[in-house]
């Protein structure tokens, strides 16, 4: 018995020995650099995007005021037209002749004008002569009232026969107004759109031609939510308010759907005041400068509006880890161990930051490099780092 507990402790000892001889360490915490920061409030530019609609300031629909044949068409689509020149010609024919028998109307109630005057002058020379003959006694009181009688009526014929020459008058003019409307005249400089008829078609005031756009100025159409607003602007102000408001927003930036960005910024020109009860937006508009014609009505694409928010704590998106419909963040807590904490954030659109809305305060220290490799409870900071900053 004596000799098997002697064996035993050989056994152990030379174990010990081995274990001792390949010096072999017990296992031990591996240090791993993780980057930190402090959250503060910053002033940050957030580049805010509106789906938008491009439109000439002066797009003009071109339709006929009067019914008949189109002529012909003397310009084609797209082109370039300035401000009076001839679109489109409709038969004239009817017209020219409505003139000429309103010029022949007007003629004849002159004609009619000029005899009744002459009567009327006639009917009061003899007036005055029988009113002096019948202070004199030599006619009677009746020839007197004979006399008197035939002036009035003579002076009511003219005042008749001046009101056929001024309804003649009007007749006339109407005609040659419809004259000219039979030559449909560009009342913008601009561009031609689609033309959606043809020489020959019947044509009445309610056939649209074409659109002529006015686009030297061009306005994107979106909606502006109501929250981004400054409460003054969404509740109704006074119009020198909102204008000024306007004159103090940040230059606007057009990029098409193709992600082109239009070189030209443009400013807004126009809000409604009124929030739309369905949507929660006010409609506006930004004028942007279209010198080179790049721009046509119709397309769309995206404004881009910067807009300034004051004391937002922003992090590294990095710092965000995404757990289901979660977003969480590392908080370093005072044993230099990381705690996940969910906040909610919004984006920044650089690519880089998001804002925290909720879920950190100022001070708060969190990890921004390497939090998808963390565990809760894993220590991130060690005596060597503590002290940086």
């Amino acid at each position: 018995m004596r000799n098997k507990v002697l064996m035993w402790g050989v056994l152990v000892g030379a174990v010990a020995s081995g274990l001792t001889a390949c010096k072999l360490d017990m296992p031990v915490e591996k240090e791993q650099s993780f980057e930190t920061m402090t959250v503060d409030t910053t002033d940050i530019e957030l580049p805010v995007k509106f789906s938008a609609k491009m439109k000439g300031q002066a797009d003009v629909t071109i339709s006929p005021q009067v019914s008949g044949q189109l002529m012909k068409i003397y310009v084609t689509e797209g082109q370039q037209v300035s401000r009076g020149q001839t679109l489109f010609v409709i038969d004239s024919r009817n017209a020219q002749h409505e003139v000429e028998a309103a010029r022949a109307n007007l003629q004849a109630a002159n004609a009619n004008l000029q005899a009744a005057q002459a009567q009327a002058n006639s009917a009061k020379l003899e007036y005055e002569s029988n009113k002096n003959l019948y202070d004199k006694n030599i006619v009677s009181s009746y020839m007197l009232e004979n006399s008197l009688n035939s002036y009035k009526q003579a002076q009511a014929a003219v005042s008749q026969a001046k009101a056929s020459v001024t309804q003649a008058q009007s007749a006339l003019n109407r005609a040659k107004v419809n004259l000219g409307f039979c030559t449909l005249t560009s009342p913008v400089s601009g561009v031609i759109g689609e033309i959606s008829v043809f020489a020959g078609d019947m044509v009445s005031p309610g056939t649209q031609l074409t659109i002529v756009s006015g686009n030297k100025q061009m306005e994107a159409e979106f909606s502006l939510p109501e929250s981004i607003l400054e409460e003054q602007v969404s509740s109704g102000v006074t119009k020198d308010d909102k204008d000024k408001y306007m004159s103090e927003l940040p230059e606007v930036t057009f990029v098409m759907k193709n992600g082109t960005e239009y070189p030209h910024k443009g400013r807004i020109s126009s809000l409604t005041g009124v929030v739309n009860a369905t949507t929660g937006s006010i409609a506006c508009k930004a004028t942007f400068p279209n010198p080179d014609s790049h721009l046509f009505s119709g397309i769309q694409g995206t404004v881009l509006l910067p807009l300034s928010k004051k004391g937002v704590m922003v992090i590294p998106q990095a710092a965000v880890v995404r757990l289901q419909d979660k977003s969480l963040v590392y908080k370093v807590q005072p044993d230099s161990t990381a705690t996940a904490v969910a906040v909610t954030t919004s984006d920044t659109g650089n690519g880089k930051d998001v804002i925290i809305t909720s879920g950190l305060k100022v001070g708060d220290r969190i990890v921004t490099v390497g939090a998808n490799n963390l565990e809760e409870g894993q220590r991130v900071l060690f005596p060597a780092a503590k002290s940086k900053k």
